[in-house]
């Protein structure tokens, strides 16, 4: 119908739209993807058997660790003390002093290491800092250097200022070292924002603080959340550090602490505490990781995409 309309108008015959080319993994089978999708639930499976393993661990008794391993535990719940295990650890281990030492040594932490990485990823990208990009790439370095290769000099330095088995030193270092991730993590979100904003709160008078506070910051909430959340996980798990610069049962965190049981649980032969130990450090920040996975996702890819 629109062929003949175009020939009796004497103008050029149109063809019809193309239509798109679909995907090269729409072509029917590919042994390529084939493999990578058996490679990602393998693996994911693995990850599954590995967490209900350490869950109804946390529930038996030694010997049903050994000898009924993906078993239902029964032993402690025939006998109506189905949370011994976690009981045990909570007490015996110290783990309730070093909870919430953790929890408010991550929050602050975390919360410290955004506001400060906030403002230099946006001076590094919005401000026209002269050497800025090599200043970035000057931050990015950091992101590759291994702390363990600077725990010692860090522990005679710390030392020197009595920082040590200290939690307001533990802090300082989670600060520093998270910084350099931090800052590059932000500078794509920064980066990403639009220059007619910044150009319209110039036009009005307001000076870049304001700009920032008002106008930017509110913009790259995206990116301050994720950054919080990959901090907050990040520390949570830290370990090294913990056990170098803490040597207190009174300032261990949970990392720590469960440490130290480790040797007392496995001397008693308590492996049952010992696991429910592990359960109580893994999973708040997995459950954590489950609820915000999509946040996080979309944060990253949001800082990557533009």
């Amino acid at each position: 119908m629109t062929s003949t309309v175009d020939e009796r108008l004497g103008g050029p015959v149109r063809k019809p739209p193309r239509k798109p080319k679909p995907a090269p993994t729409a072509r029917g089978f590919s042994p390529l993807r084939a493999l990578g999708m058996a490679v990602v639930w393998l693996f994911t499976a693995l990850n599954v058997l590995v967490l209900y393993w350490l869950v109804m661990a946390a529930f038996k008794s030694p010997i049903e660790i050994f000898t009924k391993p993906f078993a239902l535990p029964s032993y402690w719940i025939e006998r109506g003390q189905a949370f011994r295990n976690l009981a045990y650890a909570w007490n015996n281990a110290g783990f309730g002093r070093a909870f919430v030492i953790t929890v408010v040594l991550v929050a602050v932490s975390s919360v410290a290491i955004v506001l400060l990485a906030a403002p230099a990823a946006y001076a590094l990208t919005r401000l026209g800092v002269r050497g800025a990009n090599g200043l970035t790439n000057f931050v990015a370095i950091g992101m590759g250097i291994p702390f363990q290769t600077v725990v010692i000099p860090l522990f005679i330095g710390m030392a020197e200022l009595d920082l040590t088995n200290n939690l307001f030193g533990l802090f300082l270092i989670y600060v520093a070292l998270s910084l350099p991730f931090t800052v590059f993590l932000l500078t794509g979100f920064f980066r990403s924002l639009p220059d007619e904003l910044e150009e319209a709160a110039a036009i009005d008078g307001a000076s870049p603080a304001r700009t920032f506070f008002t106008i930017m910051l509110p913009l790259a909430r995206g990116g301050l959340i994720t950054a919080l959340i990959l901090n907050a996980i990040g520390l949570w798990n830290e370990t090294l550090l913990s056990i170098v610069f803490l040597n207190e049962n009174a300032n261990f965190t949970l990392a720590r602490a469960l440490f130290a049981f480790n040797s007392a649980a496995s001397y008693q032969s308590e492996y049952g505490g010992l696991v429910a130990g592990v359960a109580i450090v893994v999973l708040p920040m997995l459950v954590l990781y489950v609820l915000l996975a999509r946040r996080i996702i979309t944060g990253l890819t949001l800082g990557a995409g533009k």
